[in-house]
C-alpha cells in the first residue's frame, strides 16, 4: 500500500468513527425515546379503555362513581400501572391504588402542574433507584363532539429490570447498525477513491512532464542561441537539485529550484545577437545591455503561470552573497534560497566544463576557487552542504554530454 492509499484508508476509517461517534448516540436516544411513546401509547389506550369500561365518574350517584373510580384503579394497579390515581372535576382525589413498588416511588413524585387535565400528558421520570413513566388522561363523558371532562386519571409505571434491559438492547442494536453502516460505507468508497487518486495521479504527471519538456525545450533553445549544446541546463539543474535534496527541500521550494535551473538565461532571448555572439569581450555598455537579460527572463516566467516557479532563480542568479551581484544587489539572505543554491551549481559547471573559449578545470582547482568565494559569492552554509556530495556530483555529470546529462535529469517526482 503506498502513501497516498494508506492516507486514505486512515481517513476514511476516522471519518467512518466520526459518523458512528455521532451517528451511534443519535439511533440509541431516537429507539430509545420511540420505545418510550410506544409505552407510553399503550399505556394511554389502555387506562381510556379501562376507565371507559368502569364508566369512572359518569354516574350521577356519587358513592357509585366513587365505587367504580376504585374499580377502575385497582385494575389498573399491579398490570400496567405501579400507581394508579383517579380525580374529579375539582383535582379532588376519589381513588387510588398503588403496588409495592409503587408505594415507596409515590413520595418521591413531583406533585403534578394541574388540577385537572384537558390534555394527555406523559413525564418520563428518573427517580432515586428507578426509572418511571407517568401519564395524565383527561376523563370524558358525553359523545365525542360534546364531551365534558369529569375529572383526570394519573398512571405511573415502573419500568421492570427486563424491560429497561430490553431498551438498552433494542438501542444497542441500532448504534451498532448505524456504526456497521458508516463503516460498510467507508469500505465501499475506499476502491473507487483509490482508482480516481490514481487516475488523477495519471493525468498530473502527464501535464507535469509536458511542462518539463517545454522547459527543457525552451533551455534549449536559448543555450543553442548563446552557442551551447543545452547539456549545461541540465547539468545545473541535476546539480541544484542534489543540493537542495542533501538540504531537504521537496514539494513547491524543489520544483521552484528545478525550473528556474533549466531557464535561467531564458532572458538571453531577447539580447541581440550582436552581444550575445560577439567573440571578444564586451564594452560597458554593451556589458549593461548583457545583464539585462536578468530582468527579461523574470518578466518572461512572470507572465507564464507554470514557469512562473523558476522566478526566484532566473531573478536572482547573479546576486552574489556580499552584495556586489546584479540587478538588485542582494546581500545575504535577502537573496532566495534557491538562488543561492544554483549559484554554486552555476559556477561549479561553468569552472568544470569545457567550452570553446576555455579547457575545463581539475575537480580541486575547481573546489578551490569555489572555497575562496564561500562568504563572498556564495552562501557559506549552503557551500558546506556542497561540499558534502561535490565529489558525487563531480563523477556523475563533469563534462557530461547533453544526452548523458538529460539522462541524469532529477526525476518527475520532485515536482510532487
Amino acid at each position: 500500500m503506498n502513501h497516498f492509499n494508506r492516507r486514505a484508508a486512515i481517513r476514511i476509517a476516522v471519518v467512518c468513527l466520526s459518523l458512528t461517534s455521532v451517528a451511534a448516540p443519535i439511533a440509541w436516544f431516537e429507539m430509545r425515546e420511540t420505545e418510550q411513546e410506544r409505552l407510553v401509547s399503550f399505556a394511554i389506550e389502555e387506562s381510556k379503555r379501562l376507565l371507559e369500561h368502569f364508566e369512572a365518574l359518569s354516574s350521577p350517584n356519587s358513592e357509585l362513581a366513587t365505587s367504580k373510580a376504585y374499580q377502575a384503579a385497582e385494575t389498573l394497579t399491579g398490570g400496567l400501572f405501579d400507581i394508579a390515581k383517579i380525580y374529579d372535576r375539582n383535582g379532588v382525589m376519589l381513588a387510588g391504588s398503588s403496588t409495592i413498588d409503587g408505594r415507596r416511588a409515590d413520595s418521591e413524585l413531583p406533585p403534578p402542574t394541574e388540577s385537572v387535565y384537558d390534555r394527555v400528558e406523559y413525564q418520563n421520570l428518573n427517580l432515586r433507584d428507578q426509572w418511571a413513566f407517568r401519564v395524565f388522561v383527561p376523563i370524558h363523558v358525553g359523545s365525542q363532539s360534546e364531551a365534558t371532562i369529569v375529572g383526570h386519571f394519573e398512571g405511573v409505571r415502573i419500568i421492570p429490570e427486563w424491560q429497561r434491559k430490553d431498551l438498552g438492547d433494542s438501542a444497542l442494536s441500532a448504534a451498532l447498525i448505524a456504526g456497521l453502516a458508516a463503516l460498510l460505507c467507508g469500505i465501499a468508497i475506499y476502491p473507487l477513491i483509490v482508482r480516481l487518486s490514481a487516475e488523477n495521479e495519471r493525468e498530473a504527471r502527464e501535464v507535469l512532464d509536458s511542462h518539463i519538456m517545454l522547459m527543457e525545450a525552451l533551455g534549449r533553445a536559448i543555450a543553442k542561441r548563446d552557442s551551447d549544446t543545452g547539456a549545461h541546463n541540465y547539468r545545473v539543474a541535476w546539480i541544484s537539485a542534489r543540493i537542495g535534496e542533501e538540504m531537504g527541500l521537496h514539494g513547491g521550494t524543489m520544483q521552484s529550484l528545478i525550473a528556474g535551473s533549466l531557464l535561467h538565461d531564458v532572458g538571453k532571448i531577447g539580447i541581440a545577437d550582436s552581444i550575445l555572439l560577439k567573440p571578444a569581450a564586451l564594452s560597458a555598455d554593451e556589458l549593461e545591455i548583457m545583464r539585462t537579460h536578468v530582468a527579461l527572463g523574470e518578466d518572461i516566467v512572470s507572465s507564464s503561470g507554470w514557469l512562473g516557479a523558476a522566478r526566484e532563480v532566473v531573478a536572482g542568479h547573479h546576486e552574489q552573497w556580499t552584495g556586489n551581484g546584479y540587478p538588485r544587489r542582494l546581500a545575504g539572505q535577502d537573496i532566495p534560497l534557491v538562488a543561492r543554491i544554483f549559484a554554486i551549481a552555476d559556477v561549479f559547471d561553468a569552472l568544470s566544463s569545457q567550452r570553446p573559449y576555455k579547457k575545463a578545470l581539475p575537480f580541486p582547482e575547481v573546489m578551490s576557487i569555489l572555497r575562496m568565494e564561500s562568504g563572498r559569492h556564495f552562501d557559506p552554509d549552503i557551500f558546506r552542504v556542497f561540499e558534502r556530495v561535490a565529489d558525487e556530483i563531480s563523477t556523475h555529470l563533469q563534462d557530461a554530454s547533453e544526452q548523458h546529462a538529460q539522462r541524469k535529469r532529477p526525476a518527475v517526482t520532485v515536482f510532487s
